[in-house]
């Protein structure tokens, strides 16, 4: 019987066949943490006194959460994981480097290789042909220490996505519709493998978006074959010596498999408060809105920034509109400004932050008022999730979000895209 992409990646690592269900230890490549759990992965070595990591310059501790420090008690947090960094040589993202799962993929992530990290949005580096999954701090804390860990090898769902999608729809859209097809909870402890020409045929900036958001319907991982595609994009960061076809067997075993018509599918919303309650943009459209940010680990990378500058060109936000811009790294920024982007960003009226996640976790800079509403590209609108219970969370792509900031309410992009 053939393998999918997570068992062939996960049997490499175990030394030994495995099929789902098997709990196996296998040895990790990647291990990282961020400052809101990595604090607690250091109290725990040190309870141990186990404080030490097997793999230096891939143990990757990341201030990306609170950064810059808002208040003392994460500045103190922040210095846990400094003094660690200096200790032990594990690898420091400082403030202002980016998001980790921005980072992860620019600098660290190979393909066929097992990355775990105390965030669950880990598995964003899946795109990469990783198998790439978020786990506790302990877990992780012990990955460090001992470059290995166990976990449960878990079955796998196909999705097989053909069709070229229409004007205005992207791959926000387009895991948005599969969220919102098989619920926030369809996907438990699954592997989601990501095939078919729309994959195929789409950029790796936009491939992150499927394994990123992966988590939203409760998947451990979320897997793309890798191919020329991948291979351009490791060249283009220096690791084309790192590229390996990863890809599952023809007659691998699927616990299910899905086919989807992206051609079909229109630009998508997900309304408060849970992701998989999508509405297509015909049923969301003319609700008012205070915020608009556009960012984060899932859309703020230089593609993201290019669909939104070409709509906000010469424009400017809505008067009842704050609008916020957050590179998802150093590097997404330093493009941004050389292709003019920032520059447009700031004429349109928009506050253009520091790479982190800022907003997007409540932490500090845009959170929502009482009853206030935004719309924003991350991938997450449980309630409070942006700093307030009382406020309420709208996700959509860059372009969506972008044109809505102009107009002032939720509104459907391909009325200004050509």
């Amino acid at each position: 019987m053939g393998k999918t992409i997570a068992e062939k990646i996960i049997a490499e690592h175990c030394g030994k066949d495995v099929k789902p269900g098997d709990i196996v230890v296998a040895k990790v490549d990647v291990s990282m943490v961020q400052d809101g759990t990595g604090p607690l992965s250091v109290q725990e070595l040190q309870k141990m006194d186990m404080e030490s990591v097997v793999n230096p310059e891939r143990t990757i501790l990341f201030l990306d959460h609170a950064s810059p420090s808002p208040r003392k008690e994460l500045s103190n947090a922040h210095i846990i994981l400094r003094k660690f960094a200096e200790k032990t040589g594990a690898y420091l993202s400082e403030i202002g480097e980016g998001v980790c799962h921005q980072r992860l993929v620019e600098t660290f992530v190979n393909p066929g290789e097992i990355v775990v990290g105390a965030d669950s949005h880990t598995c964003t580096a899946g795109a990469l042909g990783a198998f790439a999954t978020g786990m506790g701090s302990t877990d992780v804390a012990l990955a460090f220490a001992l470059g290995k860990v166990w976990l449960r090898v878990p079955p796998t769902f196909k999705f097989i996505i053909n069709g070229e999608p229409k004007k205005g729809v992207y791959s926000k859209d387009i895991i948005l519709y599969i969220i919102g097809m098989i619920g926030a909870d369809g996907a438990t402890y699954k592997a989601m493998e990501f095939t078919g020409d729309t994959v195929s045929n789409c950029s790796m900036e936009s491939r992150f978006v499927f394994s990123n958001m992966s988590v939203e319907a409760g998947a451990k991982a979320g897997l793309i074959p890798t191919d020329d595609v991948t291979k351009a994009y490791l060249e283009s960061r220096g690791r084309g010596d790192k590229y390996r076809e990863i890809h599952a067997d023809d007659d691998a075993n699927y616990e299910k498999v899905f086919n989807i018509d992206a051609s079909k599918i229109e630009p998508l919303v997900s309304l408060p408060h849970k992701v998989d309650n999508t509405k297509p943009i015909s049923e969301a459209k003319g609700i008012k809105i205070n915020q608009v940010y556009i960012g984060t680990c899932t859309n703020g990378r230089l593609e993201d920034l290019s669909v939104a500058a070409s709509i906000l060109k010469g424009k400017k936000r809505h008067p009842r509109v704050r609008l916020i811009v957050v590179p998802a790294s150093r590097e997404v920024y330093l493009n941004a400004l050389k292709e003019g982007f920032i520059e447009t960003f700031v004429e349109a009226g928009a506050n253009v932050l520091a790479p982190g996640c800022g907003p997007c976790v409540g932490v500090h800079e845009g959170a929502l008022g009482d009853g206030e509403v935004v719309l924003s590209t991350q991938n997450r609108n449980f309630k409070g999730r942006m700093g307030n219970p009382e406020g309420f969370i709208y996700l959509s792509s860059p372009a969506t979000a972008a044109y809505s900031a102009i107009r002032g309410e939720i509104s459907d992009p391909r009325e200004v895209l050509t």
